[in-house]
């Protein structure tokens, strides 16, 4: 595994309380920033090596696999530290080292199968479990179809060249992977008529196969892309997620900045914003619903046909999350009418008891938040205050572990599921690094 450098830890320790003093009393400040850097160090010492080819392989923690997502979101508070400027030109060299890896791993995971969600470090066919798909892959852990498979990727690479101008990660699988990512997004908008994607699992609950013999519901083309499963790893009820449209939307117009400035490929390029287009018209015209109190809100998922759904999953893309992706502003009417929504009643999966209260997932039990939610709702809050107090809500329902967890039960933090959690761990940091004033990217517009 990776071991980050002592003195760009105490770095990163001592920009924490900086940023934070001013608004934390010091045994708080203290906690936070002693967190932050045992979340880092925890994160690169136990899911971070780096492979024989130069990549970087992470797996999601307690599971030998590595999800695009996941993996992307674990390492993405080492963006921070580049981006601010933490540590000495040979420690943040090394970082960008390490995110460049994730991504030519990233590349040569999505060419090989652009439809998987989980990878295996090698092709020695471990598997969650057994599952019936059109293509054996022994590359892949599962292969459940999910948008954000196809975003993270894109959006980290843009971000890392718009914050340092490293261009180490285009590498010769690069083109390959964006041509693959280009050409899933066309079948997928047409998913009834063009894809073979299939995908049924025995002796299951319905959330973990996809129903009309592996089809998934029946959905009419609209523009938007279809998907199997949720960034929960759960089955869409219905076709077409939003949240993960709208990422998927902004990881096209980056991917088309990458392409044309970094990769050389116009035509492909052109073609990432026109899909981009194609996704954004679409969200416009068939994501939006009407809310509680009668104001436009984003629905969560659609099926082209008429029926929607209404709710919030935890796992990031969510509704809650747009602002933290970038998709959207947090000042937006629609978004901010739909976080109102999504931190109510009126989502099914918005939890509140003596301890917590906040967005859980259909993926845990009942009455459990995650703290991954709770570090979006401030990513997404403009007062540090609030981003404060929920900091403080995260670190005192931990359960007594020292950790974040997947979720945490609203009256008994001691109950909860998964001992810890990389990705939730990573979420702490960010926000914690949010509040101390270090971003992770460049003010810059999409087109650098």
């Amino acid at each position: 595994m990776v071991t980050l450098p002592p003195s760009l830890l105490e770095s990163v320790h001592e920009r924490v309380l900086t940023g934070i003093g001013d608004l934390a009393e010091p045994p708080l400040a203290h906690e936070i920033a002693d967190r932050v850097v045992a979340y880092l160090r925890n994160t690169a010492e136990t899911t971070v090596s780096v492979e024989e080819d130069g990549t970087t392989f992470v797996i999601t923690g307690d599971i030998p696999a590595m999800w695009l997502r996941d993996s992307a979101a674990q390492l993405m508070p080492l963006l921070r530290l580049v981006t601010a400027g933490i540590g000495a030109d040979e420690e943040r060299a090394q970082l960008v080292s390490l995110l460049s890896g994730l991504l030519r791993r990233h590349w040569q995971y999505l060419e090989i199968d652009p439809y998987a969600n989980a990878f295996n470090r090698r092709p020695d066919s471990s598997h969650w479990d057994a599952d019936v798909t059109e293509f054996d892959n022994p590359w892949a852990w599962e292969r459940k179809f999910e948008l954000d498979s196809l975003s993270y990727g894109p959006d980290l690479a843009w971000r890392l060249w718009t914050a340092t101008g490293d261009t180490s990660f285009a590498d010769e699988r690069f083109l390959p992977a964006a041509r693959a990512i280009l050409a899933t997004v066309a079948t997928e908008q047409h998913h009834e008529k063009r894809s073979t994607y299939r995908f049924q699992r025995a002796g299951v609950p319905a959330q973990d196969t996809l129903a009309r013999d592996g089809r998934g519901s029946l959905t009419t083309p609209n523009g938007l892309v279809w998907a199997g499963f949720r960034p929960s790893d759960d089955a869409c009820e219905l076709g077409y997620n939003i949240p993960g449209n709208h990422f998927l939307a902004l990881a096209l117009e980056r991917l088309a900045v990458l392409l044309e400035q970094v990769a050389g490929a116009p035509e492909e390029a052109a073609e990432a914003r026109t899909r981009a287009a194609e996704i954004r018209a679409a969200l416009a015209e068939h994501g939006l619903i009407d809310g509680p109190d009668g104001q436009r809100i984003w629905a969560y998922e659609i099926d082209g046909r008429g029926e929607h759904r209404f709710l919030d999953d935890a796992n990031v893309p969510s509704l809650l999350s747009l602002p933290y992706l970038g998709c959207v502003e947090a000042d937006d009417p629609v978004q901010r009418a739909t976080r109102a929504a999504v931190l109510s009643p009126h989502n099914p999966y918005f939890y509140a008891g003596r301890f917590l209260e906040g967005v859980g997932s259909p993926h845990t039990p009942t009455d459990h938040v995650w703290p991954i939610a709770k570090a979006v709702e401030g990513l997404t809050s403009p007062d540090r205050a609030e981003k404060l107090r929920l900091l403080e809500q995260m670190i005192a329902t931990d359960g007594g572990t020292g950790m974040m967890h997947e979720g945490v039960h609203v009256d008994d933090p001691t109950r909860f599921t998964r001992e810890w959690f990389s990705w939730s761990n990573s979420m702490f940091c960010e926000l914690a690094l949010d509040l101390a004033g270090v971003r992770r990217d460049l003010q810059v517009p999409a087109e650098r």
